[in-house]
C-alpha cells in the first residue's frame, strides 16, 4: 500500500517477513512512543529525536501562542506541551499542534459520583443490619435501601449509555462482550447488582423478611464491586499515569461508603435514631480515610512526568477550582461531623443542626473532587 510516494510514512504487514515494512523494523534501529508501558505498541519511528517522541520534552509556550497557531487551553481539550518545565537537555519550545477534545467529559465525572451513591446505600445499610446497629424489619433496610440505590444505578447506567460514542449500541456489550475490558466486566457486576436489588424490592413488596437477609451474600460482595471496578477500568488506560495508582479500588470503596452514609444520615437521625450512632461512626471513619488519600496525591512525589503534570493541571493548573474547593468542602465537613459525633456521645453539647451542614458538604465536596480528579488525569498529551 503506498501512502506516501517520499516513503516518509510506510504501511505494511509486520507478520509477512518479506514486507519492506517488517525488514525496516527487525533490522534497522527504530523507536516507539513509552515502551515502559508494554502495550506492544506497532507505530514505530526511524531516525526520530526523542524529544519528538516525548509529548513531554517540549516546553508549552505561554498564553497558547505557538510560532505557527494558536492553541485553545481550556478545560475541556487536551494542551500540548509541559506547563510546569521543559522536560529535555534540548530545551525544546513546542512550536506548532492542535488542540483535542478530553475523551471523557463531566458524564464521567458524574458517573462516578452517582455510582458511589448507588454502591453505598446498600452497603452502608447492609452493614448497619449486620452489625445490629438496624432491624432487618426496618423501613430503611426494606425499602429506602433498594429504591435509593436503584435510582442511582439507573442514573449512572443512562450517563455510561450516554457517554458512549455509539449509544443505541450499548447491548453489544452483554451479546458480544469483550472479557479483557473492564467496561464490559463493570457492565456485568451493575447488571447482577441491579439484579439483587430488584429482587430484594420484591421481596419488600411481597412481605418477605428472609429473602432480604439472603441476598446480602451476593449483595454486598456486588456493591463492593460497584464502587471500586472503575479504578480497574481507569488503570486499563495504561498512558494515564495519574490513575495507575494501586490504593484507588480501596479509595473508591471509602468513597462510596462515605457517599452512602451521608445520603441515609438525615433520614436516619430523623426516623431511625437506632441507627444513628452507626452511621456516625461511618462517616467518622471514611471521611478522615478520603481526606488522607487526597493529601496523599497531591504531596508525595510522583513516578513520572506524566502523572506530575497531572497533578499539576489538578492542584494548580486548569481544574484547580473545583479541587481546592471540593478539599474545602471535605475539611468543612470533617469538623462539622466530629463535632456532631461528640454531641451525639455526649461529649461536647451543640445544636443539632450540625449533621445538615456536613451532609451537603460531604456530597458537593466529593462531586468537585471527582470532576477534578477525572479531568486531569486525562489532560495530559500523548502525542
Amino acid at each position: 500500500m503506498v501512502v506516501c510516494p517520499t516513503q516518509a510514512i510506510l504501511i505494511g504487514d509486520l507478520n509477512d517477513q518479506s514486507s519492506y515494512v517488517a525488514q525496516i523494523v527487525n533490522r534497522e534501529p527504530v523507536n516507539v512512543r513509552r515502551p515502559e508501558k508494554e502495550t506492544l505498541p506497532k507505530l514505530f519511528y526511524k531516525g526520530a529525536h526523542q524529544t519528538t517522541l516525548d509529548p513531554l520534552a517540549a516546553r508549552r509556550p505561554p498564553g497558547g501562542l505557538f510560532m505557527w497557531s494558536e492553541q485553545q487551553q481550556s478545560p475541556e481539550h487536551v494542551v500540548s506541551g509541559n506547563p510546569t518545565y521543559n522536560n529535555s537537555s534540548a530545551a525544546a519550545l513546542l512550536s506548532y499542534d492542535v488542540a483535542h477534545s478530553i475523551p471523557w467529559d463531566w458524564r464521567v465525572s458524574l458517573y462516578t459520583w452517582t455510582k458511589g451513591i448507588a454502591a453505598g446505600v446498600y452497603l452502608v445499610a447492609a452493614l448497619l443490619v449486620l452489625f445490629g446497629f438496624l432491624r432487618a424489619d426496618s423501613a430503611l433496610w426494606l425499602w429506602v435501601a433498594p429504591i435509593g440505590s436503584g435510582t442511582f444505578l439507573a442514573i449512572t447506567g443512562g450517563l455510561l449509555i450516554w457517554d458512549l460514542e455509539h449509544p443505541e449500541r450499548f447491548y453489544m456489550i452483554f451479546t458480544r462482550p469483550q472479557w479483557r475490558s473492564w467496561l464490559v466486566k463493570g457492565a456485568f457486576i451493575i447488571a447482577g447488582y441491579s439484579i439483587v436489588l430488584a429482587l430484594h424490592f420484591i421481596g419488600s413488596w411481597a412481605g418477605s423478611r428472609l429473602l432480604q437477609s439472603w441476598l446480602l451474600i451476593p449483595g454486598i460482595p456486588l456493591s463492593i464491586l460497584t464502587a471500586i471496578y472503575t479504578a480497574y477500568l481507569f488503570a486499563q488506560a495504561k498512558a494515564r499515569d495519574l490513575w495507575q495508582n494501586p490504593l484507588l479500588p480501596l479509595h473508591l470503596l471509602v468513597q462510596a461508603l462515605l457517599l452512602g452514609a451521608a445520603t441515609l444520615v438525615l433520614p436516619t437521625i430523623w426516623y431511625w435514631p437506632e441507627a444513628s450512632d452507626g452511621m456516625f461512626w461511618i462517616l467518622a471513619i471514611t471521611l478522615p480515610i478520603h481526606l488522607l488519600c487526597v493529601i496523599g496525591e497531591i504531596t508525595l512525589t510522583h513516578p513520572t512526568a506524566h502523572a506530575r503534570v497531572a497533578a499539576y493541571e489538578m492542584v494548580r493548573g486548569r481544574y484547580w477550582k473545583p479541587f481546592w474547593l471540593g478539599l474545602a468542602l471535605t475539611l468543612f465537613a470533617v469538623v462539622f461531623l466530629w463535632l456532631a459525633l461528640l454531641e451525639n456521645l455526649r461529649i461536647i453539647g451543640y445544636f443539632n443542626g450540625l449533621p445538615a451542614l456536613a451532609v451537603p458538604a460531604v456530597a458537593m465536596g466529593l462531586l468537585f473532587h471527582e470532576h477534578a480528579y477525572v479531568q486531569a488525569g486525562q489532560s495530559v498529551p500523548l502525542a
